[in-house]
Formats: structure tokens, sequence, C-alpha cells
């Protein structure tokens, strides 16, 4: 069995204007596991954003949305990380991801940062890309010169149910995650396709 993951970063921009926007799927689901497990989230200005603590499948599991905007998210991962001596290997990354259609999930360990800039910043401050990443599928407008208003634009009705399913979906695999269980959790949500 891997290791057990120790702590989940959940990818977005702060700020209300960014709340509902797609490149926040990662906050979305880490919102919605901090309710789940009654986990308060809180400012923490020492790591760079709002983190929790709580008890996940028996295992003291730390949370994290970072608060520096997308492109500096690797400060408040590593910091944390290097405080309570978390391993590249026990983290969770949880974002948005383009190449993925909305309503799907993958869940792999390493592995380029694919331009996501949010990645490209823990990759650099972590130096490793051996943690392992959720990413929600949100879609792809088409064409590359639109992805920056896409990613900042708030998905339709349809689109947004489909995103909250998946989020849904790898909430309740969760458990087995944290508890080492990767390739159980990585079945079920990779064989998951919401609508």
């Amino acid at each position: 069995m891997a290791k057990p993951v120790l702590l989940i970063a959940g990818l977005g921009n702060p700020g209300p204007q960014y709340e509902n926007t797609r490149h926040n799927a990662g906050v979305w689901f880490l919102e919605a596991l901090a309710r789940r497990f009654n986990i308060a989230l809180s400012a923490d200005p020492k790591h760079f954003g709002l983190t929790g603590r709580g008890r996940i499948a028996g295992e003291d599991v730390r949370l994290i949305f970072p608060t520096t905007y997308m492109n500096l998210s690797g400060q408040g991962v590593a910091s944390l990380a290097n405080f309570f001596k978390i391993a590249p290997d026990q983290i969770l990354v949880v974002h948005d991801e383009l190449d993925i259609p909305p309503g799907s999930l993958r869940l792999k360990q390493g592995g380029s940062h694919g331009g996501h800039n949010g990645l490209k910043d823990i990759d650099a401050r972590l130096g490793t890309r051996d943690y392992h990443r959720l990413r929600i599928g949100i879609g792809h407008p088409g064409d590359k010169s639109q992805v920056t208003g896409f990613v900042l634009g708030s998905p339709p009705e349809g689109e947004r149910k489909l995103i909250e399913a998946a989020v849904d979906e790898a909430l309740a695999c969760v458990e087995d995650l944290v508890a080492g269980e990767h390739a159980k959790a990585q079945n079920r949500m990779h064989r998951f396709k919401a609508g």
C-alpha cells in the first residue's frame, strides 16, 4: 500500500470575483471536503493561505487553499509541507484541468504541469513532481488564445452541475486516498463520468 495522504491543497484564486470561476475548481473541492469532515479553514499568514486540520480515515490531515493567487500556489504548499515534515508523495494537489471534460476526474502521481501555473510553482518550490494530483475536468474553449478568459470565467449552470458531480465523486474517494489506497481511488474516479 502507498503512503497516506497527509496534506491536501485546493488550488484557486482568492477574492469574491474568482469564487465561481473554473480555475477555482480545486477550491470548490477543498471547501466541500472541509464541510464533510467538519474542518474549519482559517487565515494562516505564516503558510500563505487558509488552512485547517482534521481526522480523515484515522489520519491527521492538513488542508490548504493558498491565497497568494494561482501562480504562487507553491509558497503555501511548500511552507506547510516543510513545517510539518510532510513528504511530497504524501501531498494531494487538487486543480482544474482543461484537457478533461466537465464531469470527469483523473488522479495521477508526478508528470508534467501541462502549462498549469499553480503546478509550475509547486514543482519549483517542492523541487519535485512526486506529489499526487487530482485533476477536475473543466473542458477546453477550443482555442489556446481563449484559455485565460475561459478559466477565469464562470461555467454555465449545466457545466457547473457536472463539475460539482465530479467533486462529489472525488469526495467519496478521499478516505481511500488518505489511507494510501491510491489504486482503488484511481480506478473508481477514472470510471466516473457525470451526466
